[in-house]
């Protein structure tokens, strides 16, 4: 090879590397983060009327006990679920404004962070200002659950029509997501309301197409295609949102804990959960008649069930329950 040659494959060896060390400018962000978009039952959530005082209320863990696995292609080993629905579970408490919900998920390293705290008390000097933490907040009840099935192609089905080479054809799927939701006594381990909410998660697709001869010889062949899925987190989140609802009224109905207004037992959000479990827990004839007890007895009152109600404020927040009936 001659020396010419050798130069100039040098000198493109050289000039390649270089370029693969030319840094690439990163990829920019299409669409800025937004707060999560809220769901109806979201909304009615919100809507509660106020409670006679707040329950202090524990969640250790909302898991997911479906097993289920996203479908091939697609799966990687990826849940079908999300595994954060413990963060959505004690949102929604929050949102509610019927309970406060104390930290007990990462309770290890909150534990960690006061121990620190109070080495520090004592290496600080004998001048120094002692460090008070106060007491954590013990909870009244324990909200457990999770997220308990996930069945897949529950419903799918189609439709298309082609005329003279051009059509339009539109399939959809169904699926659904099951949230059981419990609250538990801390004093007694008495389960006090169990619910579970189902949300059916929907996809669709429509897809025209054109096929057809414009000439003798010339093809015309058209496609295109659009799809929208439900978030299958947004529809977890709904599920939990509404058990949560449900759960805050059945301890209405039961006389666990009490309206500050007596007068808003009666008010059509509260009437119209209460008329939906009904409604599901026995037959039509049976419910029409629940639906008129219900309606007429008034929020907090004893049920057999004996009333729980805040004890005392603990740093401003309510406290555990404590049991009217002796």
């Amino acid at each position: 090879m001659r020396p010419a040659a050798k130069f100039v494959m040098m000198a493109a060896l050289c000039g390649s590397l270089a370029a693969c060390a030319v840094p690439h400018k990163p990829a920019e962000v299409a669409t800025p983060a937004h707060l999560t978009p809220a769901t109806p039952s979201t909304r009615d959530l919100l809507k509660l009327p106020e409670p006679k005082g707040k329950v202090v209320v524990a969640v250790y863990g909302f898991r997911d006990q479906t097993g289920q696995y996203k479908p091939a292609p697609d799966s990687s080993f990826s849940t079908s679920v999300t595994q954060g629905a413990a963060s959505m579970l004690v949102k929604a408490l929050q949102d509610s404004g019927w309970f406060t919900p104390v930290e007990r998920e990462s309770l290890q390293e909150l534990l960690t962070e006061r121990r620190i705290v109070r080495a520090l008390d004592g290496s600080q000097g004998e001048n120094a200002p002692a460090i008070h933490i106060p007491a954590l907040v013990p909870a009244s009840i324990l909200i457990d659950g999770g997220i308990v099935a996930y069945e897949s192609n529950v419903r799918t089905g189609g439709l298309g029509a082609r005329f003279l080479g051009v059509g339009l054809s539109t399939q959809y799927r169904m699926d659904q997501v099951t949230v059981g939701l419990r609250s538990v006594d801390i004093r007694t381990g008495r389960v006090l309301q169990t619910v579970s909410t189902t949300k059916t998660i929907f996809s669709y697709e429509v897809r025209p197409s054109v096929y057809k001869f414009v000439n003798f010889k010339d093809l015309l062949e058209i496609e295109a295609g659009v799809t929208s899925n439900e978030p299958t987190q947004l529809c977890v989140k709904e599920a939990i949102e509404a058990a949560v609802i449900h759960l805050t009224v059945e301890g209405l109905k039961d006389g666990n804990w009490r309206l500050k207004n007596e007068e808003d037992w009666y008010s059509p959000l509260v009437q119209t959960y209460l008329k939906e479990s009904n409604s599901w827990a026995v037959t039509t004839l049976d419910a029409q008649a629940l639906d008129q007890a219900t309606v007429a007895a008034p929020s907090g009152q004893d049920t057999g069930a004996g009333t729980i109600v805040p004890t005392p404020t603990v740093d401003g927040v309510q406290g555990g329950p404590a049991n009217s009936n002796p």
